[in-house]
């Protein structure tokens, strides 16, 4: 893609239109939400941070169309962003089918993260700096986890898509120094877990960093969404199953 001034103007704005309609705008609603419960009165540790909740409390068929409608729509920034850059450049990211490489990475990447990703969480929580995360809190119903495993899915395809795959490629094209870029990356991803805490911040800017290094090595973001998928998975549904009676 030629990078002539008005060409980098444009990818500026373009990158700042997309991260403000997704994950920008995500980040920022979390830094609010984090002095929100820094000013409550209470200890961060004795606050908590609900995901997935119930959007029509006592209304099955209601929530289930709210739990959906979200999915749905919360995945069409990474569409649109994919659609920006294949429409630049065709090869922009790596779609050919490899199924293997790509479950064996994402299945290695999961564990390299999720451990020491509950390790900083309990350490975090021990430490005062981080609320009690509740992955999941939707009644009891024959489409929860169905929905749960939608909502990882969902959240691992916007995540992978803007934060590393879009955003890492349209600073490349920019000319922007990996490190530079690998951090930036990281920090937007540390930045839009705030609402959990600090702990949060910083395992999530961690994983970015992880990410953004194997998405620059192969670039694809198959491995990526495999990854983040099951890691979330295991946390929504584990919970939902009677994961909350360990970590609660």
């Amino acid at each position: 893609m030629e990078t002539t001034t008005n060409a980098r103007t444009g990818i500026r704005t373009e990158i700042a239109l997309v991260l403000g309609v997704s994950l920008g705008a995500s980040a920022v609603y979390s830094a609010v939400s984090l002095l929100a419960k820094l000013t409550a009165g209470k200890p961060l540790a004795d606050q908590h941070a609900t995901l997935n909740a119930s959007q029509a409390p006592g209304r099955p068929w209601l929530d289930l169309t709210y739990q959906l409608l979200g999915i749905a729509f919360a995945v069409l920034p990474a569409l649109f962003a994919v659609h920006l850059l294949r429409r630049d450049d065709p090869q922009a990211l790596r779609v050919e089918r490899r199924p293997l490489f790509d479950t064996l990475t994402g299945a290695g990447l999961a564990a390299l993260i999720g451990i020491p990703g509950l390790v900083l969480y309990v350490g975090a929580r021990a430490l005062g700096l981080n609320a009690s995360v509740i992955p999941a809190a939707l009644p009891d119903m024959w489409w929860t986890v169905p929905v749960l495993i939608l909502a990882a899915v969902q959240n691992a395809i916007l995540e992978e898509v803007v934060v590393v795959g879009y955003l890492l490629t349209r600073l490349r094209q920019l000319h922007v120094r990996l490190p530079v870029a690998l951090a930036a990356s990281a920090l937007l991803r540390g930045s839009y877990h705030l609402y959990q805490g600090f702990g949060a911040f910083v395992g999530n800017a961690i994983m970015g960093l992880v990410f953004g290094l194997v998405f620059t090595r192969t670039r694809r973001v198959w491995p990526l969404i495999i990854a983040h998928s099951v890691l979330d998975i295991v946390a929504f549904v584990g919970w939902t199953l009677g994961g909350n009676k360990l970590l609660s």
